[in-house]
């Protein structure tokens, strides 16, 4: 399934984004929050790609190519919705991370958004969460824009510092959306 945005379009990955998911993860500068750091090789963006289908197969959502809508060949980040253990909780954990060009237009904000309405309107998941290190600001506001709570601290990478953990209950969504002036929703 396909998500667009005014400007973006997302779709389910696929064994051909290994090169850009290389790209991508492998870069250090999309890494300077992530303590275990930029990929290493190509074999490891291809076990992750592995991973990332193997779960859309498993649960029907998952991780999507991120690319603008006017220039689909180009991936420029990949996002969605996995299902993470975090300190002994599975959570529904809302991800994203764009290439460098990318930041500072906007875009983490308006996937983000998507994949949320996504994640309750059509999934009609409980709750989603976010991890976020503590100095990745900009993460931080993506995820305030969207409505999702600071709700405490969780340390879910081992010698690193505890990462904040930022919630929205389906429940919670609704309301925020009601009253942004979008009417009813399910």
């Amino acid at each position: 399934m396909r998500l667009y945005t005014e400007r973006l379009c997302l779709r389910p990955v696929s064994p051909d984004d290994s090169e850009p998911l290389f790209a991508i993860y492998g870069d250090p500068a999309t890494n300077q929050f992530n303590p275990a750091g930029p990929f290493p090789d190509r074999e490891h963006a291809n076990l992750v790609l592995s991973g990332w289908l193997a779960h859309w197969r498993q649960h029907g959502f998952g991780i999507w190519a991120i690319s603008l809508r006017h220039e689909p060949y180009k991936t420029l980040g990949f996002g969605g919705i996995s299902r993470r253990e975090v300190a002994s909780e599975t959570i529904n954990n809302l991800g994203y991370r764009f290439a460098c060009d990318a930041w500072g237009q906007g875009l983490a904000t308006e996937c983000a958004r998507v994949i949320l309405h996504h994640s309750f309107h059509q999934l009609n998941m409980p709750e989603v969460a976010a991890t976020v290190r503590q100095n990745h600001l900009a993460s931080q506001r993506v995820l305030q824009k969207i409505g999702l709570q600071l709700r405490g601290h969780i340390d879910d990478v081992p010698g690193a510092p505890a990462s904040l953990l930022f919630r929205l209950r389906h429940e919670e969504w609704r309301v925020q959306t009601y009253e942004q002036g979008a009417g009813p929703v399910a």
